[in-house]
């Protein structure tokens, strides 16, 4: 029986959409602890096998160019079932590939057919929750981080237990689970597609987009830009954070790999705290007004980070200040999202195509202009974070502005009305 994305249980829908949204995480995150042996087997580096993740985020990013329009033509769920069943099948190849060649070959393949499910997620989460989006963005975001949070431990229990291989087993064990459940439960609109075909072929003056004209329709609208611009330095801002805080905790604080685990655990805590807060004051106040206070936290926070490490201060000033920058940065992040989905009701495969493309390419020259400006201290760390935020807030400032006028200049004219 065909299930309409209205009528469905968002307990059952919101928590389904997370678990085919924490594929990636876990496929990037549950192998970590195992590096050192799948080189030791594959008779190869360490650095080739990190590679792989490198390899894992250009096929998802290509994955995402290629999925996204088609996202916005044929049913979501077809795409979905294409892309789990794909990324399992790629799964169960890893345990078997005998060089890292193949293995890269085939993590390559892993990423890319897995973004057709993920896709999917954030329009299907905007045709439930119309203008308020970012709640469901925040919900389905804040069961998700759940995944890279676990991720890393339960590949350690795997592989004492057993061996890399099986990490991998267990991944697909994970991906062909959700497949069932999606296949029961996910929302068709295969016939509501339909039907909008054949209005559009009923009318000549309406035509379908092509495949590259969907990414013009997007990249084409100016106010979207802006939030796309915004979306893309606040992700600049968090690849920062992954990339440098095992340096910053463990080198610069000297801290225990233990203490480290708790601190980024913390760090886990402030952005799932971020979203749940978000969720209750979001469909009150409006994505742009939330995301204009997570902007005012970020800025505050930011600026507060740069000046405690220019002056050295102990860890506890450092943590203090990334706390609710991590978390402001996740609140600007889901409600620029939503922003920006909304604009986009008949592109939103392609508009979350733009966005995680982008996302991963910014987050790509973290590490460079870290490398770059490497100087032994948390200064580039905070720096780079701090211009991240900055961008944004300039970006961001004329809507502001703007905003702030246009509602000045609609409360005085209702003054002049009632004094008429």
């Amino acid at each position: 029986m065909t299930k309409d994305p209205f009528t469905i249980s968002k307990k059952i829908l919101l928590p389904l959409l997370a678990s085919i949204m924490a594929v990636s995480p876990l496929a990037i995150d549950l192998y970590l602890p195992a590096m050192p042996q799948i080189a030791d087997e594959l008779t190869t580096t360490m650095p080739s096998v990190q590679n792989t993740l490198s390899i894992y985020l250009v096929g998802y990013a290509l994955g995402l160019l290629f999925f996204g329009p088609l996202a916005d033509k044929y049913p979501r769920r077809n795409l979905v079932m294409i892309g789990l069943l794909g990324f399992t099948l790629a799964t169960l190849a890893l345990p078997f590939a005998t060089s890292i060649e193949a293995f890269t070959g085939v993590r390559f393949v892993q990423a890319f057919i897995s973004s057709a499910a993920t896709v999917v997620v954030p329009g299907t989460i905007r045709e439930i929750y119309q203008k308020n989006t970012a709640k469901g963005l925040s919900y389905v975001s804040m069961i998700m981080m759940l995944a890279p949070m676990i991720a890393p431990s339960i590949g350690s229990v795997i592989l004492a237990l057993h061996s890399w291989q099986a990490i991998f087993f267990a991944l697909a064990f994970y991906a062909c689970l959700i497949l069932l459940f999606a296949f029961k439960q996910l929302p068709n609109r295969a016939e509501s597609i339909a039907n909008k075909e054949s209005e559009q072929q009923a009318e000549p003056q309406i035509t379908t987009p092509s495949f590259l004209g969907r990414y013009k329709i997007v990249l084409g609208n100016k106010p979207a830009r802006l939030e796309l611009i915004a979306s893309m330095m606040i992700s600049l801002a968090f690849f920062a954070y992954i990339t440098a805080v095992p340096f910053v905790y463990m080198t610069v604080f000297q801290v225990s790999e233990f203490t480290f685990s708790v601190l980024f655990a913390a760090t886990v805590a402030a952005l799932m705290t971020a979203h749940f807060i978000n969720t209750r004051l979001v469909v009150r106040k409006g994505s742009r007004a939330m995301l204009g206070y997570g902007l005012l936290v970020a800025v505050v926070s930011a600026s507060s980070l740069v000046i405690v490490n220019y002056w050295q201060l102990p860890i506890a000033y450092t943590i203090a200040s990334v706390l609710p920058l991590m978390g402001s940065i996740s609140m600007i992040a889901v409600n620029a999202d939503a922003i920006i989905l909304q604009k986009f009701a008949e592109q939103s495969g392609t508009a979350t195509a733009v966005i995680g493309v982008l996302r991963f390419g910014i987050g790509g020259l973290a590490g460079p202009i870290l490398a770059f400006f490497y100087d032994g201290s948390a200064m580039p760390f905070s720096l780079l974070m701090w211009l991240s935020v900055l961008v944004v807030l300039l970006v961001q400032l004329p809507r502001f502005l703007g905003d702030k006028a246009m509602s000045d200049k609609t409360s005085q004219q209702e003054k002049a009305s009632k004094r008429a």
